[in-house]
């Protein structure tokens, strides 16, 4: 089940949308019958996000024709399906969860594995490039083994489920914070060459990812967890286990910390706690307030109450 509520677009409406929203694409479906596609854009936080389904054949870009066209670099978040990006004779495969840096400026292929949904986010590319110096701006995996790409998937995962509460100057603080990390997340992986490679280590970490980026659904669970990244449910516990942990419970706890930091926010003080519970994935108030406490040890009220008099 994808994330996107948009209606399927013929193949030369999604097309026609892609280009307006990306730049120059071109694109092949597989039979124009069974084609599934959709486009839609937004902003937050000063940056703006597009966001892509399709299942396509591929997706290319040879060569920008119009100057307007280099002015991003693309922060690529795969949150459906499997997709290879190949760049500079480069080939990286993402899975839910990844994401992937791309220059507007190469010449690029996208290769969906059946249906895929992803976030682009557009950043400035004269910024990025400003960043990394006389050096090529990479095309890189991002990938969570030092403390910059953890930040930056931190956010990013933030950007992709709700909206940022900022000005138009913090607007422009998140996108040179963002490009900011980009170097020492390149130095790294430089530094680890195999960090191309999906190494079965990684996949606790993409599935940890997808979960982030897709807490706020309702039908998150095991079943769908597992489907997404082809495996069946008992290998996904067994994966959990590995780690000393369980699915629901993993689940549950990522969804009382997002509920913990709505409730400590002065900013959301008018919202309810039942509202705040509710757009977590809890539907049931006196569980959300026994699992709350579990976890915190006090209630959801008394919780709130102390972090919001702390901050004042």
């Amino acid at each position: 089940m994808l994330t996107t509520n948009a209606t399927s677009l013929s193949f030369d409406a999604w097309l026609g949308a892609v280009r307006q929203t990306c730049g120059n694409f071109d694109s092949k479906p597989r039979d124009r019958r069974s084609f599934q596609g959709s486009v839609s854009s937004r902003s937050n936080g000063g940056i703006d996000i597009a966001n892509i389904v399709t299942n396509a054949e591929k997706i290319t870009n040879r060569r920008p024709q119009h100057r307007d066209e280099d002015r991003f670099c693309f922060l690529v978040v795969q949150k459906q399906g499997h997709a290879t990006l190949i760049q500079n004779d480069v080939a990286i495969t993402l899975r839910p969860g990844e994401m992937a840096l791309m220059d507007s400026v190469e010449a690029c292929d996208i290769i969906p594995h059946g249906l895929i949904e992803h976030d682009s986010l557009h950043l400035c590319r004269s910024a990025v490039a400003k960043r990394f110096g006389d050096t090529k701006i990479p095309f890189m995996k991002i990938t969570a083994d030092c403390a910059s790409s953890q930040i930056l998937q931190l956010v990013v995962n933030r950007m992709i489920t709700e909206p940022l509460a900022a000005t138009e100057a913090r607007e422009r603080g998140v996108s040179e914070s963002l490009v900011a990390l980009l170097p020492a997340i390149h130095q790294h992986q430089a530094l680890t060459p195999s960090f191309m490679e999906p190494a079965d280590g990684t996949l606790f970490i993409c599935v940890q990812q997808f979960i982030d980026q897709h807490l706020h659904e309702d039908d998150l669970g095991p079943e769908r967890l597992a489907a997404a990244f082809h495996m069946s449910v008992r290998q996904l516990y067994r994966l959990f286990e590995q780690h000393g942990e369980t699915v629901c419970r993993y689940v549950q706890r990522r969804r009382l910390a997002r509920c913990a930091e709505e409730l400590a926010s002065p900013i959301l003080v008018k919202r309810s706690i039942t509202q705040i519970a509710y757009k977590w994935g809890f539907t049931d108030s006196a569980h959300f307030s026994r699992s709350f406490k579990r976890e915190f040890q006090s209630s959801p009220r008394e919780y709130r109450r102390a972090r919001l008099e702390y901050a004042a």
